[in-house]
């Protein structure tokens, strides 16, 4: 690959935000090494429960992408004092989003964990992490939000800061909570709670800093949020479906399935953010200059993420092949986990150069403010997933079913965002209404 012009930019966007998106996967990595040596239906209860919790969180990646999206593009057509404007609106939507959403987790615990298959003991201690940790969500959100306001502002450093002492303090809470205190899978839980408590307030502090002309409530403010946020929860709900579904069929298929299944996707989470770091610099830069007015610029950039999005993927899959054995013994010593691991290590590490190319279009489109397209293409790919899941558990297909099914998932999306993007109907310039 020859060097392009920019490089330069991607990297000083990307390294940063890789540092704070790395943060929590790799506290999930840690956990799941602790809570898996507790004992088979500790890691199945954190499978089901942290299934539930991370796509509660990432249900209102709303509040990160709707915020960048639209702040990037006053920040490139010069508007900082209307950019600034949006960071206390920002906090409200989040704040007031958690707190329903908290709510209703520690409400619906148990009735969440059996709808995802959890049955017995293992259910028993899912819906207990769940009631726990649902307090710490408020504090979840308005850090999504904090990142969304600040990414669009073109400030990456900040974000890593907080998000690497929180995530830090977590894991030195659990391992002193859950080995230190013997409190075990509650330890785990009420770590998490701890350190998200202190990362929401950091990132309050940084909205309310802002220069806005008020910080109260403005509706008017609030509700462009809300439009973009609607299409991208959209997009995010189709795509967690299909994860959920992925889990619930797992979770019918036995315990070792499901543990088996836990360690590819948390593994997938981790490494697919080398990729979602240049996913958010083509955001930040393809938003950025379209507001700027530059449509051949955003192009060429967005060219470059997709070229080195696809190196990265290519790299990470043939690592995988290479670890196929060593990698899950990591996180578990159990023959019949790993016999499933084994099963479904292939199509794994084959999905990686798929998922390259759909992160960084993915990352452009949401830059670019064409997220009503991203609704529907995510929409129409997950009718295409959704059967082929189901079928697995019909026909007794197990992990290795379900992860092929996952790969079909990778490529229609690839298909249906690279004739978007292939149409440039995209690049639309200058600054939102």
């Amino acid at each position: 690959m020859r060097r392009s012009r920019h490089d330069r930019e991607i990297l000083a966007l990307a390294l940063p935000a890789l540092g704070a998106l790395a943060a929590e996967p790799l506290y999930l990595l840690v956990d799941t090494g602790i809570v898996g040596h507790l004992g088979t239906a500790q890691l199945a209860a954190l499978a089901l429960a942290a299934t539930i919790l991370s796509s509660v969180v990432s249900l209102a990646i709303f509040l990160t992408y709707g915020t960048t999206a639209r702040v990037t593009r006053l920040h490139g057509a010069g508007q900082e004092e209307a950019a600034s404007a949006i960071a206390p609106q920002a906090l409200w939507l989040a704040l007031g989003s958690g707190v329903l959403v908290a709510g209703l987790v520690a409400a619906l615990a148990g009735p969440l964990v059996h709808l995802l298959g959890g049955e017995g003991h293992v259910a028993d201690l899912a819906a207990r992490y769940l009631r726990i940790a649902a307090a710490g969500l408020p504090c979840a959100l308005v850090a999504l939000a904090g990142q969304g306001w600040l990414r669009g502002m073109s400030d990456l450093r900040t974000p890593l800061v907080i998000v690497v002492a929180a995530n830090t303090a977590n894991v030195v809470l659990e391992l002193v909570l859950v080995y230190g205190l013997g409190l075990g899978l509650d330890g785990s839980a009420a770590g998490t709670v701890a350190a998200q408590l202190g990362m929401g307030a950091a990132f309050a502090a940084v909205l309310l800093r802002a220069r806005a002309p008020s910080r109260r409530p403005r509706w008017t403010l609030i509700r462009p949020l809300t439009t973009i946020g609607a299409q991208i929860f959209v997009r995010t709900f189709s795509l967690l479906a299909c994860f959920v579904v992925a889990s619930g069929v797992l979770a019918r298929s036995g315990a070792d399935a499901l543990a088996a299944h836990q360690i590819a996707f948390q593994l997938f989470i981790f490494l697919a953010l080398v990729l979602d770091a240049l996913a958010i610099a083509g955001q930040v830069m393809v938003g950025r200059t379209l507001g700027a007015g530059d449509a051949p610029g955003a192009r060429a950039a967005a060219r470059r993420l997709i070229e080195l999005s696809l190196a990265g993927g290519f790299a990470i899959g043939l690592v995988l092949l290479a670890l196929t054995v060593p990698l899950p013994r990591a996180f578990t010593s159990d023959p019949g986990v790993l016999a499933m691991a084994r099963e479904l290590w292939p199509l794994f590490c084959a999905m990686w150069p798929l998922a390259a190319a759909v992160f960084a279009l993915d990352g452009i489109l949401i830059g670019a403010g064409d997220t009503r397209y991203l609704a529907a293409a995510m929409a129409a790919s997950a009718l295409v997933f959704v059967p082929l899941a189901l079928a697995a558990l019909h026909f007794g297909w197990s992990v290795r079913g379900v992860w092929a099914a996952l790969l079909v998932l990778m490529a229609a999306r690839l298909v249906t965002t690279g004739a978007r993007f292939a149409g440039q109907r995209w690049a639309l310039v200058g600054a939102p209404a």
